[in-house]
């Protein structure tokens, strides 16, 4: 984890820089454009999912190559993007290739064990020191999984939730995900906000908010509840705001005073599980939960979550008190990518090349912010990083939602159009090496903040 300082007074027209760089994003992709038109004929807004949709148009992808991808108009970029934290092995990764391949000869769906999911199960174990663990199929199911568990074990119906934290989209958790300004309410008692439409009020209801890197909250949400607290889901590094990392002591803290009044902590690693280092940011801070939820990266690429937990939590599915099902859990292919991925991929040398990568990132991006004396934090965690936008760290939602977005979305659309590809919704989102990038790619994403920064300063 590195946090470091590099700001002035932007008074560029960011709305005129962003509407020349986006007539140029257009006009490098008009095969994008053409398809887009076609899609809307049958996918509900144009895309398969919500998150596709960003301005100026979609991009269509046509295939990727260890730390590229390629767009329909022929276009190479340096992928930074990772399908949103996915892609840690790069693409098309020969263990990965060989090891869904070789399954896909032998049967893709059988809704039975394979010895593959017991490899991945002892290996999750040994890296995240929890001992028990079931498999799913996306982040949104190991949320979920891990909400009923803290319930079912609990008798309890309430849960934590931390303000401006994303964890699927099932309803337990569709609260305060990216709130505005004017709903949250006061800090010391922020506001529950539905994420979206179909989220009933009694959902709400079920779910107390409190800010990041505040334990003090935790305490007071606790003891406005007395025994009515099933538990807290958190990120341990926030990764839908930027990258917030937790002050020393929060997640000690946190977890001490839930397991005081009979509750448990969740840590919901789907972005930071593997990303931040072979053991997430369980290993990374030494603070183990009673339920770790996996996904994104530990598939190589292809769908497959995991929730691992205490023998107390687990127990409550291996004596059937709670059933976690699903036809797909386990599958064989996702098996097999997952065990090329741990232990063919993600090796000792993977990580030690990832951290030479997130040095020179790191380094080299906050000396092209301080040539045009912007001294915006550049905060990285293992394989992912962001660059804050603002003079001053990140501590929390609140301070996130003081950013000026514009500036998120004009980087975005200058990195796109110099060849690096990274996720739409500027501030948000971060950036994702994988084991197949190389200096070079560094270098190429680099240049473009430079460039950026100059635009910016005028």
């Amino acid at each position: 984890m590195s946090v470091t300082s590099v700001s002035s007074q932007i008074t560029t027209d960011l709305d005129g820089l962003i509407a020349a760089e986006e007539d140029q994003f257009r006009r490098r992709q008009p095969g994008s454009a053409r398809i887009g038109r076609r899609a809307t004929g049958s996918l509900a807004g144009g895309a398969t999912s919500s998150w596709q949709i960003a301005a100026p148009q979609p991009v269509w992808l046509s295939h990727g190559a260890g730390s590229k991808v390629f767009d329909l108009d022929g276009n190479e970029y340096v992928d930074l993007h990772g399908g949103y934290g996915v892609t840690l092995v790069g693409h098309a990764h020969p263990a990965i290739v060989a090891a869904v391949t070789a399954r896909a000869g032998l049967g893709t769906h059988f809704a039975q064990p394979t010895q593959d999911s017991l490899v991945v199960a002892e290996e999750l174990a040994r890296r995240f020191g929890l001992p028990l663990w079931r498999f799913g199929n996306s982040g949104t199911e190991s949320t979920m999984d891990a909400v009923h568990l803290m319930r079912a074990a609990t008798g309890r119906d309430l849960i934590i939730k931390v303000e401006g934290c994303y964890h699927g989209h099932h309803d337990s958790v569709q609260v305060s995900v990216l709130p505005e300004a004017d709903e949250i309410g006061p800090a010391d008692h922020p506001v529950g906000v539905a994420a979206s439409t179909g989220i009933p009020r009694a959902i709400r209801d079920l779910v107390v908010v409190v800010g990041f890197n505040d334990a003090s909250a935790v305490a007071r949400a606790l003891a406005e509840h007395p025994g009515q607290i099933a538990g807290m889901i958190v990120e341990p590094v926030m990764m839908n705001a930027g990258i917030i990392p937790p002050e020393p002591g929060y997640l000690e803290a946190v977890r001490d005073l839930l397991h005081a009044e009979g509750a448990l902590l969740a840590f919901d690693e789907v972005k930071t599980g593997l990303t931040v280092g072979p053991g997430g940011a369980t290993r990374a801070f030494g603070v183990t939960p009673d339920i770790i939820c996996l996904a994104k990266a530990l598939g190589g690429g292809v769908p497959v979550a995991a929730i691992g937990g205490s023998e107390a939590v687990m127990g409550l599915i291996a004596d059937g008190t709670y059933d976690q099902v699903g036809t797909f859990n386990g599958n064989p292919l996702a098996m097999a990518a997952a065990r090329a991925t741990l232990l063919d991929v993600l090796t000792d040398d993977a990580y030690r090349h990832l951290e030479h990568l997130r040095s020179r990132m790191a380094d080299r991006v906050t000396a092209a912010l301080a040539a045009q004396d912007l001294r915006w934090p550049v905060v990285t965690c293992g394989a992912k990083g962001c660059i804050t936008f603002r003079d001053r760290p990140v501590r929390s939602f609140r301070d996130f939602l003081g950013i000026d977005g514009r500036l998120g979305h004009l980087h975005w659309l200058v990195q796109h159009n110099g060849g690096v590809f990274l996720p739409p919704w500027g501030k948000v989102e971060q950036w994702l090496l994988s084991v197949q990038h190389q200096d070079d790619d560094v270098d190429r994403f680099v240049a473009n903040v430079a460039h950026f920064a100059q635009m910016v300063k005028g």
